[in-house]
């Protein structure tokens, strides 16, 4: 065996050879670490081969900045991209919104009239169905229209006035309220006269003056004024077909169908009314005779037309107020002219009236079966409440069609409760005998006795 210092420089050797091998190790850990290093810090990079058979990593600083380029660019296309969807998605709800609106709208305008088991109240919320009576129902939904559309109505119903029923027409209402305060009213007669057969009555009041005929004069002076055909320049006629009163008296020559056609020719058929008794036509006088004298004062003619019923009752000293609509015609104009009072109502309306008042009450052509059966009844008992204990009710000219006689209205003028003073029914054949319509009852009379007259239920 050695000495100790034998095995010195052997020791000494194996030293540095571990000092050697670990500086190696070292030196190869740091520059692994500092290429590693700079190699994931310079991205984006590109190996590329060489002729070599050695694959080496290349760093292209063009390569990095084209990469760089077309990062921007899907940013920029990215962000795009998403503005894009955010404004069609604005749009689509937007489109929803109008698409919802259009329906409502459209539901509005077309929406049919409701059934007795549905209602919608006046202000177009509706109320829970248990808080409406069938008769409530009845009294104020609007009803079908048996003979169809209307174009003078522009509805193919009709609507009863009930307190705030122009709400259901707030756009029309808008535009019948759009005026300058203290100036001249828009002219738009027509217009307001459709909202008001929409059931929209009596019409909001409006801060503006009515626009005045040019050339105005003094009324004829009365009793002249009853046969008289007033000037032309008394009304405005803007909103008429015709525009003068001969128009009116001529159209009666022409084809077509208008309302009280000829009545405006007060020297043709209208001076020959109620001034004869015979079959169906009955004679003013001969009428009022079933009454004790002087007892017939003060009545009502439902849609009097010109108003020559209340011009024939004015020569016997008796005051009649007429009801006319303006359809295609100054027909409430016409009747102020000839010094009687005309009234502005749809006959789908709350006679103005309080219960038992009026001594007669005369209708003729206008309550007929174009009136929904609901709504004629309602009308009656309304008849029957302003009329006095003892007052006549005269219904002229009632046209239905054969079989509705004793099917519909018979019945329904039995139930009110009318006592049947005069009863008359005639074949109705100006339109030829195939149409089968009556005159029912043609000129009939009505005498409303007393309280013990009515349906012992009515009392």
């Amino acid at each position: 065996m050695g000495s100790e210092a034998d095995n010195y420089p052997r020791k000494q050797f194996f030293h540095n050879n571990n000092l050697y091998f670990m500086l190696k190790m070292l030196f190869l850990l740091i520059f692994t670490n500092l290429v590693t290093i700079f190699i994931f810090s310079s991205l984006p990079f590109s190996l590329s081969s060489s002729n070599t058979p050695h694959t080496h990593l290349f760093l292209h600083q063009e390569t990095i900045s084209h990469l760089l380029l077309e990062l921007n660019s899907t940013k920029s296309k990215l962000f795009d991209s998403y503005s894009l969807i955010a404004d069609l998605h604005h749009k689509i709800n937007s489109t929803n919104f109008l698409v919802r609106d259009l329906v409502i709208e459209i539901t509005r305008e077309r929406k049919p009239s409701l059934p007795v088991d549905e209602e919608a109240d006046v202000f177009g919320i509706p109320p829970p169905t248990a808080s409406l009576s069938d008769e409530l129902k009845l009294a104020i939904l609007p009803h079908k229209l048996p003979l169809g559309y209307s174009p003078r109505m522009a509805s193919d119903e009709i609507y009863p006035p009930v307190g705030a029923a122009c709400l259901r027409f707030q756009k029309e209402l808008a535009q019948y309220m759009t005026y300058d305060i203290g100036g001249e009213c828009p002219m738009d007669d027509v217009f307001a006269q459709k909202l008001l057969l929409k059931g929209c009555e009596p019409l909001p009041r409006r801060r503006c003056h009515p626009k005045s005929p040019i050339g105005y004069v003094e009324p004829t002076p009365f009793p002249d004024s009853l046969w008289a055909t007033p000037p032309d320049t008394s009304i405005i006629w803007d909103t008429y077909t015709c525009k003068s009163y001969q128009c009116l008296i001529d159209r009666k020559n022409f084809p077509g169908t208008v309302d009280c056609k000829d009545c405006f020719d007060l020297q043709g058929r209208e001076k020959r009314r109620w001034l004869y008794d015979r079959g169906l036509d009955y004679g003013l006088d001969q009428v009022l005779q079933t009454k004790p004298a002087g007892s017939i004062r003060i009545g009502l003619d439902i849609g009097g037309g010109s108003g020559t019923f209340a011009a024939r009752m004015r020569e016997r000293n008796i005051t009649i107020i007429t009801s006319s609509m303006n359809l295609d015609g100054p027909f409430n104009s016409f009747i102020a002219s000839r010094g009687l009072i005309p009234i502005h109502v749809s006959i789908s309306q709350r006679l103005p009236f309080f219960e038992n008042t009026l001594d007669i009450v005369h209708s003729m052509h206008i309550l007929s079966n174009w009136i929904p059966d609901a709504m004629l009844e309602f009308a009656l008992y309304d008849i029957y409440r302003v009329l006095r204990p003892g007052g006549l009710f005269w219904l002229d000219h009632f046209f239905c069609q054969g079989p509705q006689l004793n099917q519909t209205y018979a019945p329904m003028f039995d139930r009110i409760g009318f006592t049947k003073l005069r009863w008359n029914v005639g074949k109705k054949v100006d339109r030829g005998v195939d149409k089968n319509e009556w005159i029912s009852p043609e000129k009939q009379l009505y005498l409303l006795e007393a309280i013990n007259q009515r349906h012992p239920d009515a009392a």
